[in-house]
């Protein structure tokens, strides 16, 4: 079950994709709506069913800086959650596209890594940049699982003085 660039490719747009039909769930039935349809992302494509996925969100700290439970993961992209109060709802933020810009590949059987960045454009224009690298692992079925989801934002060297 080797896994293919073009498999990848499609993977980084299906994440993309998912992030603005969660955006729009949200705007058009509120959070409980948000909530299904992130619910269904991570069941889709997130390696959950596997075991404990390695996902960092970019905005997370202290002890809830790691996710690997999808209850965690539910938090992060829809905020509204007592168990993860600092949670804003990354992908509640009105997001209506998304660039993905490889930096590169590593492929190898039914295991596969990327990175490079994700900008992602929300309903007023405003874009906002992302590092990420995601592991992914083709399941028994042949579905391409997200089992390593590490973000942050790009690193801004101070300014001289």
């Amino acid at each position: 079950m080797q896994i293919t660039q073009e498999e990848i490719e499609q993977a980084l747009v299906t994440w993309g994709n998912g992030k603005i039909a969660i955006s729009k769930a949200f705007e058009e039935g509120g959070i409980e709506a948000a909530r299904k349809v992130a619910s269904a992302n991570l069941d889709s494509y997130y390696g959950y069913n596997l075991g404990p996925v390695l996902f960092k969100p970019t905005m997370s700290s202290g002890e809830q800086t790691f996710r690997p439970k999808k209850a965690g993961a539910l938090a992060y992209f829809c905020g509204h959650s007592e168990e993860y109060p600092l949670d804003n709802g990354f992908a509640i933020m009105g997001w209506r596209a998304t660039e993905n810009i490889t930096s590169t590949t590593f492929i190898q059987g039914d295991i596969a890594m990327w990175m490079g960045r994700i900008k992602l454009t929300n309903k007023d224009g405003s874009v906002t940049t992302v590092d990420k690298s995601f592991g992914y692992k083709k399941d028994e079925t042949g579905t391409l699982r997200i089992v390593l989801h590490h973000s942050s934002l790009p690193y801004l060297p101070p300014e001289p003085n």
